[in-house]
């Protein structure tokens, strides 16, 4: 099983951006976090890199629901999602999946959880054109 959940997409970079971030909305996400790669390697390392974002994203009624269950749970969150443009200029679309990522943790009730967000976060991947 794969680490992330991906798909290309055929738009440009900032609207790829826009439509990940809506699409998140719509299945209970908000993002907490949006790290421009391409800006912070220019910035600290003074390189050039392709266009690349980390969006954290979270659902905060799991999320609540995961730190009940395990208070240390907060190491893994939130969900990470890129947005990256590739060599050939498409754009790539990748999601964490949860349940690779649980999966370390022997708690059958957070496994609950992670397989309802990787539910989720397909939904969100599979909807973008």
């Amino acid at each position: 099983m794969k680490y992330y959940i991906t798909k290309k997409i055929s738009t440009d970079f900032d609207q790829a951006v826009q439509l990940v971030t809506e699409s998140l909305k719509k299945e209970g996400f908000g993002v907490l976090t949006e790290i421009n790669i391409q800006e912070k390697l220019k910035e600290k390392l003074n390189l050039d890199f392709r266009k690349y974002k980390i969006l954290g994203a979270c659902n905060p009624g799991y999320a609540y629901k995961a730190l009940q269950l395990e208070d240390k749970i907060g190491v893994m969150l939130p969900c990470n999602v890129i947005i990256q443009e590739t060599k050939n200029g498409t754009i790539e679309v990748a999601a964490v999946n949860p349940i690779v990522s649980m999966s370390g943790i022997n708690n059958p009730k957070l496994m609950e959880i992670a397989v309802e967000i990787e539910k989720k976060l397909k939904t969100v991947i599979d909807k973008l054109n």
